[in-house]
């Protein structure tokens, strides 16, 4: 189970490791530098029509781990495989609570230029729902 959670964190070091290479502001784990992946994804848009499908899977990968890892260090949590979507989620609040998150389909719709998954917003509301889970609460975030 480690390697697994070793994998997530190692995508998310490689979406960082792509921040760098831009010059100014590089992602930092918080809920701020979200913004700045947005503004990645974007800008990646308008490539990726020049891009290979395996290139633009890795790239979902990387900035979904990242927005995952944002997550994992600001709730805690637990990382799982959904098994249906075949990506990892990152959990939180538990025992009380499952407050789950997926983030694989809104990094790829954003990176395919669809502003209604803008990063920022979609980490909002899994947000909201971690800081204070209601007990009982099981919800996948999507």
């Amino acid at each position: 189970m480690s390697s697994f959670i070793e994998q997530v964190a190692e995508c998310a070091e490689n979406a960082v490791s792509l921040s760098e290479t831009r010059g100014g502001d590089e992602l930092d784990y918080s809920e701020a530098s979200l913004k700045l992946l947005d503004e990645m994804l974007v800008e990646a848009s308008e490539w990726i029509s020049e891009m290979t499908p395996a290139q633009v899977d890795i790239l979902v990968q990387d900035f979904g781990c990242y927005i995952l890892e944002v997550g994992r260090r600001i709730y805690g949590g637990r990382y799982l495989w959904h098994e249906g979507r075949e990506q990892p989620v990152l959990v939180v609040g538990e025992p009380d609570a499952r407050i789950a998150m997926l983030t694989m389909d809104h990094v790829r719709g954003r990176l395919s230029g669809d502003s209604a998954d803008a990063i920022p917003f979609f980490f909002a509301g899994f947000a909201q729902r971690a800081k204070n889970p209601t007990p009982g609460t099981d919800v996948l975030i999507v």
